[in-house]
C-alpha cells in the first residue's frame, strides 16, 4: 500500500502525534483492505461513491463516537494531503458525544491489580500509570532522561496536544523504577520493547487486559481507567480540582470536574432535603 506509506510520511513530516499516526494509519489500512479498495479506485472516486462504502463500514465494524469520528477524519486528510481532494463527510460526521461516566477501579481494586502481576516490567509500567496518572501513549514515550529524582518530578512532553507538563514522582514509584531498572537495564525509553525502542501500545494493552483477568476483575475497565482512577483517588483525598487538572494536562477545568460526578466522597457528602423535614 504506497499510497498509505506516503499518507504515513506526510503525516510524519507534518509532526502529528505519534498516537494519531498509527491510529489513523490502522483505521485506513483496515478500510481499504475490507473493502478492497486501491489507489485508482480511491482517486477516481467521489463523496456520492465513497459515502456508502463508509457507512458500511462503520456499522460492519460496530464504531462508537470516538472510532467513528477518526475514522472520518483520518479518511478526509488522506484524500487531502495524498490525492489533494477535498472530501465533505460532513453528512456522517457524529455531532452528539455519549456523556457516559468513566468506570473507576477503587484502591482495592487496584492494590489487587497490580499484586496479580508477576512480571516486574509490567508491574512497573502499570503502575507507572496509575501513580502519575498517565494516558498509555504517555507512558510509551517516557524516556529515562524524564525521571528526576533530584526533585522527585517527572517531564511527561509532547502530551495531547503536543503539551508538556511535570507531575509528582512518588517514593514508592521511584523504589519500584529502580528495582525495575537495576533488572532490566532500558537504554533510551523508560520501558522498552525486547529488541529495544519504543514499547508497543499493543502489548501494554494486552498487559492490562490479562492482568485484570488474573486479578478476577469483572469491571469494565480499560488501561485508561487507571488514569481516571488516579483522578478521582486524588479528588476523593480533597486534592483540589485545579491541582488535578494540571496533572492531568487538561486544558478544560470542565473536564476535570467530571470526577466530581464519580467520586464517592463527593456524592456521599450531599445533604439530602429529606434531612430539613
Amino acid at each position: 500500500m504506497e499510497y498509505l506509506n506516503n499518507f504515513k510520511t506526510i503525516m510524519e513530516l507534518k509532526r502529528y502525534s505519534s498516537n494519531t499516526i498509527v491510529t489513523y494509519v490502522g483505521l485506513l489500512k483496515t478500510f481499504f483492505e475490507s473493502n478492497h479498495l486501491n489507489s485508482h479506485k480511491l482517486e477516481d472516486a467521489s463523496e456520492k461513491e465513497i459515502i456508502p462504502i463508509m457507512i458500511a463500514h462503520i456499522n460492519a465494524r460496530n464504531y462508537g463516537y470516538t472510532s467513528q469520528k477518526q475514522f472520518i477524519s483520518a479518511l478526509r486528510l488522506f484524500f487531502m494531503e495524498v490525492f489533494r481532494k477535498k472530501m465533505d463527510f460532513q453528512s456522517i460526521y457524529p455531532t452528539q458525544k455519549p456523556h457516559s461516566l468513566p468506570n473507576i477501579l477503587s484502591q482495592s481494586e487496584i492494590r489487587l491489580l497490580l499484586k496479580s502481576v508477576s512480571n516486574l516490567k509490567h508491574r512497573a509500567m502499570l503502575t507507572t500509570i496509575y501513580a502519575l496518572g498517565l494516558r498509555s501513549g504517555e507512558l510509551l514515550r517516557l524516556k529515562i532522561s524524564h525521571i528526576d529524582s533530584d526533585r522527585m518530578l517527572v517531564s511527561i512532553i509532547a502530551s495531547k496536544g503536543k503539551k508538556d507538563r511535570i507531575v509528582m514522582l512518588p517514593p514508592k514509584l521511584l523504589q519500584l523504577l529502580r528495582k525495575y531498572f537495576k533488572k532490566y537495564r532500558p537504554t533510551n525509553y523508560l520501558f522498552e520493547g525486547r529488541q529495544g525502542g519504543m514499547y508497543s501500545s499493543a502489548s501494554l494493552n494486552k498487559v492490562f487486559t490479562m492482568t485484570k483477568q488474573r486479578a478476577g476483575i469483572i469491571k469494565h475497565a480499560t488501561l485508561h481507567t487507571l488514569r481516571h482512577s488516579f483522578a478521582t483517588h486524588l479528588l476523593e483525598k480533597g486534592t483540589d480540582v485545579r491541582i488535578i487538572q494540571k496533572l492531568l494536562g487538561h486544558n478544560n477545568i470542565g473536564t476535570t470536574l467530571l470526577y466530581t460526578k464519580v467520586s464517592n466522597n463527593v456524592i456521599g457528602q450531599v445533604r439530602s432535603p429529606l434531612e430539613d423535614l
